[in-house]
Formats: structure tokens, sequence, C-alpha cells
């Protein structure tokens, strides 16, 4: 079962590790996320990062949606993390039993697309218009939306931050 599901582009690092996995109480993280999935470089470099006592997976985002709907997931304590609203949004239409979005870093070092600038709305979340548009859209499901960094600092309703109504 998905007990913290996370959007943050650098997706497995010290405040994940340090912070996250032992605030949530998890014994699996489970990156989702293709360009890693696909690249045994990156995988190496995420594994290096994990914490050694927690069991920790790369997997395309399909095969994460996969394994999340498996039965047997349903007794695990999942810390799942991605990179992108999309990538949130996919699992999101695709999982049951999505607890709650978090979003911690985004935008800051994700490439921009041509044409599409990314606007500040906090100090660690930058979103595009195709973005904003996905994450109204995951609003629009029902799933709710905070902003926090770190679990020591409050959470931000993002509805809220991005002015979403």
């Amino acid at each position: 079962m998905i007990t913290f599901f996370r959007i943050d582009e650098r997706l497995i690092h010290g405040q994940v590790v340090i912070k996250w996995s032992r605030h949530t109480g998890v014994d699996r993280i489970l990156v989702a996320n293709d360009l890693a999935a696909g690249s045994e470089m990156m995988q190496k470099a995420l594994m290096m990062a994990a914490p050694g006592h927690i069991k920790t997976v790369i997997k395309t985002v399909a095969e994460a949606i996969e394994l999340l709907k498996d039965p047997r997931a349903e007794v695990l304590k999942i810390l799942l993390l991605v990179d992108s609203p999309a990538d949130a949004l996919a699992i999101v239409k695709n999982v049951e039993e999505v607890p709650f979005l978090n979003i911690g870093n985004y935008g800051r070092v994700a490439k921009e697309k041509p044409g599409m600038p990314r606007k500040s709305y906090g100090l660690n979340i930058y979103v595009d218009d195709e973005e904003y548009e996905v994450f109204k859209e995951i609003l629009k499901l029902g799933i709710k939306c905070v902003y926090q960094t770190t679990p020591e600092e409050p959470t931000e309703e993002l509805a809220n931050l991005l002015g979403i109504k």
C-alpha cells in the first residue's frame, strides 16, 4: 500500500532518505521513472543514495502501476517517488487508494520545454503551463495534494499555492 507518494525531481536524496523514510516508517521505496528504469548508471546512483535497511526498487511507471495493483503490495508500507506531475497523474488514474500526493521539489532543475517557461509558486516548485494543467487534473480527481519539502515544515494545499479553485 502506498504510505507516502511524492513528486521530487531528485527522486532519492537526503530529505527522502533521512527525513521522509523515517517520518513515514516505510519498509519499501518504489521509484517510478522510465528514464531511471532504463539507465543502469541512474539506477546505481539512486541505489547508492537509498537507505540500506529499506528495500528499494526502480521501475518504469507502467511496471510500478502493475506492482502497486498486486495484492501482495497491500501489506507493504511504500514510499512512492516520481519526478513529474505527468507520472503522478498516470499513477493516480491507474492505482486505487492513493492516500495523497506530496510535492516537495519540482521544476527547479528540470529542463524547460521550448516556449514554456516555468513560473515559481514557492521556494521549491516551478511549473509550466502544461504541468499546471496536469496538477489541475490530479486535483479534479479528488486527490489531496500538498506542498511540503520536509516533515518539519507546514503543509500548503497545492490548489491554494497554484491559485486553483
